[in-house]
Parts: C-alpha cells; sequence; structure tokens
C-alpha cells in the first residue's frame, strides 16, 4: 500500500484577550487512509492538494472541500477520499469540545520522507 503523506495545520488562530480560548483539533495518529494512487505513482505524478476539513466535536470528519488542487484530479480525489477517514481529537472552545474547520496539505510525493519530518 503506497500512502501519501499528511501534515495537520489549522486555519484558526487563538484567541487573544477576552475573547474564547480557541484548542485547535488534533489528528490521531496510527494509520494514514489517504492512498497514493498506484497508477499516478507509476506515472511520476506528484503534487499537494490542500484540504479544508470540518472535523465534529467528536473528532469525525464531516465535511471535505479541495482548498488548493494539486493540478491532478485524481489526487485531488484520492484526499478527499482519505481524508473523510481520518479522526482526530476535536477542538475546544473554552475547554468545551466543538466543531471547527481545519486546513490539511495532503503531499503526493515519490521521494522518502525524512525521519525529521513531521
Amino acid at each position: 500500500m503506497v500512502t501519501a503523506g499528511a501534515a495537520l495545520l489549522v486555519l484558526l488562530a487563538a484567541a487573544c484577550g477576552s475573547e474564547p480560548e480557541l484548542q485547535q483539533p488534533v489528528p490521531l495518529y496510527g494509520e494514514n487512509p489517504i492512498e497514493y494512487p498506484v497508477e499516478l505513482w507509476d506515472q511520476d505524478l506528484e503534487g499537494t492538494t490542500v484540504l479544508r476539513l470540518r472535523v465534529s466535536d467528536t473528532g469525525q470528519v464531516d465535511s471535505v472541500e479541495v482548498e488548493e488542487t494539486s493540478g491532478h484530479d485524481a489526487l485531488d480525489r484520492a484526499a478527499v477520499d482519505g481524508a473523510s477517514s481520518l479522526r482526530f481529537e476535536p477542538g475546544r472552545k473554552d475547554g468545551k469540545r466543538v466543531r471547527m474547520w481545519a486546513s490539511l496539505p495532503v503531499e503526493f510525493s515519490r521521494r522518502p520522507r525524512s525521519s525529521n519530518d513531521p
């Protein structure tokens, strides 16, 4: 099984002053359901798809949109399909679990990741 690398970058900034404190959703690690389509791997196609995910208060992804395309529809579809199965520690507002949007870049690359990569 060939998998794509994914790193979470949440677009929500922590609030300042009297605004409620927001804690960003954190991905649960252990498995990566985003697979690099083998036919695209064989064609040397690479790219990064940036997804916009809505993470529920239970940590499930309940909505996925392509925020930035990789330039290849099949890579974008693979990212969306896999992201639907991701699980997160839910985001929190004032200590309570809440649904919120997050941005997730999914890199499809044939180059091996360094052990120092997040």
